[in-house]
């Protein structure tokens, strides 16, 4: 997991209050290489409140700590933006990966092709790929 000074110079570079339950939530997704879906967090936090894990999630990715990637039908997993100095307005524009055998979500370091549609003013562009990932195959 990551430091608490380090957390905390997160969340104060996003101007979120410091509670015990953000630097926690947020330590955890520190120290994963990975998205993390709800039920993942929940797994972790098998005490805390799923409403509360709900409006924690919301605030990271409405301050630009963390990003939404929507998955099949309902299911949304959070990665975590590489902009830990302050950045709020963090493009998340790339590709993710989310694999069909272990079910890991991934934000890959591969940006998102550039598309435009005359009359249409895009907002958001989400990628998400599916099929095995390297640990699976091998």
């Amino acid at each position: 997991m990551a430091r608490y000074g380090d957390i905390k110079k997160i969340l104060k570079a996003h101007n979120m209050r410091i509670t015990d339950g953000r630097v926690d939530i947020l330590s955890f997704f520190v120290s994963q290489d990975r998205a993390l879906t709800l039920r993942d967090i929940q797994k972790e936090f098998k005490n805390a409140d799923r409403v509360t894990l709900y409006r924690t999630l919301g605030a990271f990715e409405k301050n630009g700590i963390l990003h939404s990637i929507p998955l099949d039908g309902t299911q949304m997993a959070y990665g975590l933006n590489d902009n830990s100095h302050g950045q709020a307005n963090h493009n998340c524009d790339h590709i993710h990966f989310k694999c069909d055998e272990c079910g890991i979500v991934q934000c890959l370091d591969q940006p998102i092709p550039k598309v435009t549609l005359p009359g249409y003013q895009i907002k958001q562009v989400n990628l998400v790929m599916s099929g095995v990932c390297n640990s699976c195959i091998a």
